[in-house]
């Protein structure tokens, strides 16, 4: 009845950036990320992967309100590298590793189609 239109979860509206940006003024090496229309199961792998690099101090999200459609993913780094930086090789490392586990999960299918072939 009053629910929102599904798609609205997770399609971006026109003229919105899927990932903004914004500096803290208070803290030195920390800033605030906002990504569009995405929720706990990306906030928290992002967050697991920005505590694998030793230069991160802090790394959390959270998700503002149920309705709101977008995490924001908070991150503290040393002086040896940036929160942008630190957020670029979290995506990154990210995007490899599920390269990787795509790549495995094909050749394993691929594999099981040939062995169930044989059988036959």
């Amino acid at each position: 009845m009053n629910a929102p239109d599904r798609y609205e979860r997770f399609v971006v509206p026109e003229g919105t950036k899927k990932v903004s940006y914004e500096r803290d003024t208070k803290i030195v090496n920390a800033a605030s990320f906002t990504i569009e229309r995405e929720d706990h199961t990306i906030g928290n792998i992002v967050r697991m992967q920005l505590h694998r690099d030793p230069n991160v101090l802090f790394a959390g999200y959270k998700l503002p309100h149920p309705l709101q459609y977008k995490i924001i993913v908070r991150i503290h780094t040393s002086s040896q590298s940036s929160p942008t930086q630190a957020y670029t090789q979290a995506i990154d490392d990210l995007d490899r590793e599920l390269d990787h586990l795509k790549k495995a999960f094909e050749q394993n299918r691929a594999t099981e189609l040939v062995e169930v072939h044989h059988c036959q």
